[in-house]
């Protein structure tokens, strides 16, 4: 992975929103720290930290590195709270990893060559977005930062669905992982749409050549 976020954390033993208060106001973040088989534990980050790191995609899917009472943590964000209309985060939980125990995680999608897409070019198409992330499963060190969409072959009137995506070795897709690729839950990614214009033109053509 081409980035690395590392995180302080300091323990905290107060509980309850006056307890965060506090924090929030001393320009601190609770946080909740759980999974691997150990207690959830009660701990606190830089708000401002936080804020800055969650600008980047890629704090969403990555291996997050947390220190802690001077010992260092694998972890994925879980979760996060929001204020709802301030830029204020209200609390997050972060997720230990194992490292021989699979993960879900959501990942972006990396949409590439759209402006040289064959269904756009020379179709006349317009691409459409179904999806901007997927679900995957994987070791830790399997992770991708991101899934690459190649679209430069797509005609127009055609569609990509999740079982056309090409996954890393080791990732594979919640969505397809215990159904047949077939059915129902294989989603379209994105489709090439065709123009309406383009039909328009060509059925002008036939009428002039009738005519």
């Amino acid at each position: 992975m081409s980035v690395s976020f590392e995180l302080q954390a300091e323990s905290r033993t107060d509980q309850g929103k006056g307890a965060s208060r506090r924090l929030r106001r001393a320009g601190k973040l609770p946080a909740i720290l759980y999974g691997a088989g150990k207690e959830p534990q009660s701990i606190s980050l830089d708000h401002n930290t936080i804020l800055l790191n969650l600008a980047h995609e890629a704090f969403y899917s990555h291996i997050l590195t947390l220190t802690l009472n001077g010992k260092t943590e694998r972890v994925i964000l879980r979760d996060l709270q929001r204020h709802p209309f301030k830029p204020v985060i209200l609390h997050l939980d972060l997720q230990r990893v194992s490292e021989g125990e699979k993960i879900r995680m959501h990942v972006p999608l990396h949409f590439i060559n759209e402006q040289n897409c064959v269904g756009v070019k020379l179709g006349g198409g317009m691409i459409t977005h179904q999806l901007t992330d997927v679900e995957v499963e994987c070791l830790p060190e399997h992770l991708p930062e991101f899934i690459e969409v190649d679209v430069a072959n797509m005609q127009a009137g055609e569609s990509l669905h999740l079982s056309q995506l090409q996954m890393p070795q080791g990732v594979t897709l919640v969505a397809l992982a215990s159904h047949d690729a077939g059915s129902d839950h294989d989603l379209p990614v994105m489709n090439v749409i065709k123009s309406r214009t383009s039909g328009g033109d060509d059925d002008a053509e036939e009428s002039s050549a009738s005519a």
